[in-house]
């Protein structure tokens, strides 16, 4: 599994640590980050892979106590994310 991970939110405290833990509990790797703060919003796009075949869906349902926090996270798979960019 190849997914392409964008978190946005209120920038605070602990957010990577626990976009991080979310994916080390579920055996997903992080290739790729880039991070940035602009003005008061934290924004994020990252590159996973796992080799479990774990389902993009079951890892948004892992995502759903942070965005509860106040932060937007999307989840699609490389695949889908390539697709939608070449439009």
């Amino acid at each position: 599994m190849k997914a392409v991970i964008t978190v946005i939110g209120k920038d605070k405290t602990g957010i990577i640590y626990k976009v991080s833990k979310v994916l080390y509990e579920s055996d997903v790797n992080i290739d790729d980050i880039s991070q940035t703060v602009m003005q008061d919003y934290f924004t994020m796009i990252m590159l996973v892979s796992s080799a479990e075949t774990i389902n993009v869906n079951e890892l948004k349902k892992k995502f759903s106590e942070l965005e509860d926090e106040g932060l937007s996270i999307q989840v699609q798979k490389t695949e889908i994310f390539d697709i939608m960019h070449k439009i």
